[in-house]
């Protein structure tokens, strides 16, 4: 009689393998990871103050222009604050508003959608009325009538988009549902009378992350170009903290002379997003159901 192993380590390791064989993740995942250690060790390895003003060594260009110096790696702004410092810091503000935001919208909007697709009738009406509503409001427009009214701060910032990017989660989750209601382990789930509640955990919710950690990397995206829209109008987040998006709006007034100053955090920002999205679809392809073994 031969004994057959056990499944659990050929599966754990092809699951690895998909994720360290997949290019997208890999690469997505070492951009976020650096970006999340410069902005977590910030204190240590900022080079400078990102707060201290140096009006005589304002403007200096970064280090690869002939003007530049060691000192100041990325060169200072216009107050003479050290850009690469402010670079760093400003990790922080956007990880904090991608994620806050993510969090907010995605508890929102995933309880919505779940429960429209699970109950449907009259949950699904008011729901799918709450969507319709939502949709026929222009986030930037209403990001920046709310902010303007109540002021702009990073507190407020995160909480706005939160409450305004919920509908993108409420859709997918919606739908994702209703396909998996209809299923027979759901339908036997509640035939030896399992509770709502245990149904909804262990039998809706592992089948539809897949689809909600694509949603929440999309909206953390969103977010963190929504935040950087904001403080580019005056509208986010406000001086002296160091938003990349403030950064870009400090700068472009001498776009034409010092380029860099817009060029450099919005290569960050650039880099920020696209990792954010390339973890997103690569971990989509790896935890879809027909890629499971």
């Amino acid at each position: 009689m031969t004994i057959e192993p056990s499944s659990t380590t050929p599966k754990s390791s092809s699951v690895y393998t998909r994720f360290v064989g997949h290019q997208g993740v890999m690469v997505g995942a070492f951009i976020v990871l650096s970006i999340f250690v410069l902005a977590l060790f910030a204190p240590i390895l900022a080079p400078h103050d990102p707060y201290n003003q140096d009006l005589l060594a304002r403007l200096i260009p970064p280090v690869w222009d002939s003007r530049g110096s060691w000192e100041h790696i990325f060169g200072t702004d216009h107050l003479g604050r050290d850009y690469l410092s402010r670079l760093i810091y400003g990790a922080r503000i956007s990880l904090l508003i991608g994620f806050g935001a993510a969090i907010i919208s995605g508890l929102i909007g995933t309880i919505m959608g779940v429960m429209a697709g699970y109950f449907g009738g009259r949950v699904d009406m008011v729901v799918t009325f709450l969507i319709t509503v939502r949709l026929s409001m222009p986030v930037v427009l209403v990001a920046l009538a709310v902010v303007a009214i109540v002021g702009g701060s990073l507190q407020v910032v995160v909480m706005v988009l939160g409450l305004l990017l919920w509908d993108r989660f409420a859709v997918v989750m919606r739908t994702s549902t209703l396909q998996i209601r209809s299923m027979d382990y759901v339908a036997a789930s509640q035939a030896v009378g399992c509770s709502t509640p245990r149904i909804l955990m262990t039998e809706i919710m592992p089948n539809v992350v897949n689809n909600l950690i694509v949603i929440a990397t999309l909206e953390m995206a969103h977010a963190i170009i929504l935040e950087a829209a904001l403080s580019f109008l005056g509208l986010g987040v406000q001086p002296p903290l160091p938003s990349w998006g403030l950064m870009v709006s400090e700068g472009k007034d001498m776009m034409l002379f010092e380029p860099w100053l817009i060029t450099i955090p919005g290569v960050a920002l650039f880099l920020l997003v696209l990792a954010i999205n390339l973890m997103g679809d690569g971990v989509r392809d790896i935890t879809a159901p027909e890629n499971r073994n």
